[in-house]
């Protein structure tokens, strides 16, 4: 659409011929497979993972840092962001996958052989760093080797790798733990890594390695902006470990991690992005808010449906199963070339279903509202993911100049796990103050034993309303993502001054699936 057309940089730059067909044409096909086969293995670990990681905790005798194997990966997957944007801006995206699917791979390993719990939640910490380059990485792979036309397709495809993982992955991780323990559902994953390695990497080195201009002098890495990664995860934890541990005391990390995040997050986002300003900013704010709202929220489904209404952990986990349909169905959507004219409509659209599903959720408290509700309630927020992320994506590449490509999907991805950690701790305080429990060993029960925490159902519905209240000003910053007043998008990543004692606003709280 004109409003957002890209930038006066990107325009004139020198544009290859650009090899016709699809994402599985022949010019493309064996990057595709090779790149949908990574995002393949990270959804399956995500949630299989997840349904073994109560197991892990009983027997490591780990109860009480439950969330911090949780936590762990977030944070360090934000320091991962910001140098892997940095790293392929100025290397290309071939080093920093490589090196992220080898760190993915090992903190796999590490947890899977851990004796002890602390070791469990450092083998997370490694596999979240590794994660946090190879996500970037592969943005950075898609803007520079794939054309504009077939961007919205390949973020589909990438969408729908998540179908088959959501579907099977709780099942098969239970069926792995129970008959051969959950030591292998972490092991085995690290082997699979190894084929889409090798299929993918020789055709990223082929279209896009290096550096945008192989003639220009490499620029250094940016030592500020490295700091400030540093700060955000130490802060993002902070808060997390303060959010889990409801004592006067806990203030103390608390104030220490904003203090670290305020400065970190002003320096890595675009600037005006907590001001929701047109084109650029806005996008990245939307992305943050939509991910951190529903996901914040979806972790405390299998939980609700455990403990008010008497579900196995399985089935509770299979009511969301539907989700991973429409989700890749909405991307789809999205991706198709006749709906770009529309592409703020939809986001709008998105933002609005994602609020209805997370207000409907705790209807489900009530004895006689069927609990099939939640799943199609579920099953419509999912579509309006898919239409949101799957297009912040798009336009996220549409308004970068190749330059910035890095640095701005690293700004995209720090928006939508930085959401995740705050609005998770935010939300799971809540939960706790209003007789919820702490959230990790409200989970690690649920996983347990199948049976109640004893949570009290007005504690559920302080964490699913104001999330449904942050979804829907989604749906207000969905209309601010062009350019203001101008033909030209607004797509300067500028960090701003480190703010002195008192100065600037403190950032909204406002981050995937995995």
């Amino acid at each position: 659409m004109s409003a957002l057309e890209p930038r006066a940089s990107q325009r004139s730059a020198p544009i290859p011929p650009q090899p016709q067909g699809g994402i599985l044409g022949s010019a493309y096909r064996t990057l595709s497979v090779g790149m949908i086969s990574v995002i393949f293995l990270i959804a399956f670990e995500a949630t299989a993972v997840a349904t073994a990681m109560p197991v892990a905790a009983r027997e490591l005798e780990g109860i009480g840092l439950y969330a911090f194997a949780f936590s762990a990966y977030f944070t360090t997957s934000l320091f991962g962001m910001v140098l892997s944007g940095q790293w392929a801006d100025r290397q290309g995206p071939l080093r920093p996958l490589t090196a992220g699917i080898g760190a993915f791979a090992a903190g796999l390993a590490l947890a899977g052989t851990a004796a002890d719990m602390w070791v469990f939640v450092l083998g997370r910490a490694v596999q979240g760093f590794g994660g946090g380059l190879v996500i970037v990485a592969l943005y950075v792979v898609v803007s520079r080797a794939y054309e504009e036309r077939l961007q919205p397709a390949i973020m589909a495809a990438f969408a729908a790798s998540w179908v088959v993982p959501s579907i099977v992955g709780p099942l098969a991780s239970g069926t792995v733990t129970e008959h051969l323990g959950w030591r292998w559902v972490f092991l085995g994953i690290p082997v699979l890594v190894v084929v889409p390695l090798v299929v993918a990497l020789p055709a990223i080195r082929r279209t896009a390695s290096g550096p945008v201009d192989p003639d220009a002098p490499p620029a250094a890495l940016d030592g500020r902006r490295i700091r400030l990664a540093l700060g955000i995860s130490v802060g993002a934890g902070l808060l997390q470990y303060a959010a889990q541990d409801l004592r006067w005391l806990s203030l103390l990390p608390a104030a220490a991690g904003a203090a670290l995040l305020v400065p970190a997050v002003r320096g890595l986002l675009p600037r005006g992005t907590y001001l929701a300003r047109r084109g650029l900013p806005s996008v990245v704010l939307l992305r943050g808010v939509a991910a951190g709202s529903f996901i914040a929220a979806e972790s405390f489904v299998p939980l609700m449906l455990v403990t008010q209404r008497g579900l196995s952990p399985t089935l509770a986990g299979f009511s969301l199963a539907a989700g991973g349909v429409t989700w890749a169905g909405g991307s789809w959507l999205q991706s198709k070339g006749r709906m770009a004219p529309y592409r703020e409509r939809l986001m709008v659209l998105g933002m609005v279903l994602v609020a209805a599903a997370i207000a409907a959720a705790p209807a489900v408290l009530i004895a006689w509202v069927p609990v099939w509700t939640l799943a199609l309630a579920w099953a419509v927020g999912c579509l309006g993911m898919g239409l949101v992320i799957g297009s912040t994506s798009v336009l996220l590449l549409k308004l970068s100049a190749p330059e910035e490509a890095g640095a701005n999907s690293a700004a995209l991805q720090i928006s939508d796990a930085l959401a995740n950690v705050v609005l998770l701790a935010a939300g799971g305080a809540a939960f706790a103050a209003l007789g919820g429990g702490a959230l990790g060993a409200a989970h690690a029960v649920a996983g347990d034993t199948g049976s109640g925490s004893g949570a009290h159902p007005g504690a559920f519905l302080v964490v699913f309303l104001p999330m449904a209240a942050v979804a829907l000003t989604g749906a207000w910053i969905a209309t601010r993502l062009h350019a203001d007043g101008t033909k030209t998008p607004q797509t300067q990543t500028q960090p701003e001054p480190e703010p002195g004692p008192g100065l600037g606003p403190e950032p909204e709280p406002g981050p995937a699936q995995a």
